[in-house]
């Protein structure tokens, strides 16, 4: 079986979160990089739990949770990079988070569309 290209991505950006969060810990910053970790690592255990969704309704709930993750991640992204905690250039990660929407939000439309031409 072909293995899930968003559920590639959303390991990749967690062990990329993983490394800035270590980051900001070794610089004392302990609540925006907890709450950030906790949501950037949340997007890959969602995925992961939709993929092995018991009905087609699971799967768009877990994805619909992915997307929201990923939406609160960029949120603290942001916010790290406004508050300068560290000098880091956080347009790699950034970029990686985006793309995450982009695929997630396509994923949870269709699948919502989907759904409904089921329900009809």
């Amino acid at each position: 079986m072909k293995e899930s290209i968003v559920k590639m991505k959303s390991f990749e950006f967690a062990k990329k979160s993983i490394d800035l969060y270590k980051l900001l810990v070794e610089n004392k910053e302990f609540v925006m990089s907890k709450q950030f970790l906790k949501s950037a690592t949340s997007i890959g255990a969602n995925v992961n739990e939709a993929l092995a969704g018991v009905s087609k309704k699971d799967f768009v709930a877990k994805m619909s949770i992915s997307s929201k993750e990923a939406r609160e991640s960029l949120y603290w992204i942001e916010l790290l990079k406004y508050s300068n905690v560290i000098s880091f250039d956080y347009a790699e990660i950034k970029s990686l988070n985006e793309e995450l929407i982009k695929m997630l939000t396509s994923i949870v439309k269709t699948s919502q569309l989907n759904l409904n031409k089921d329900d009809n």
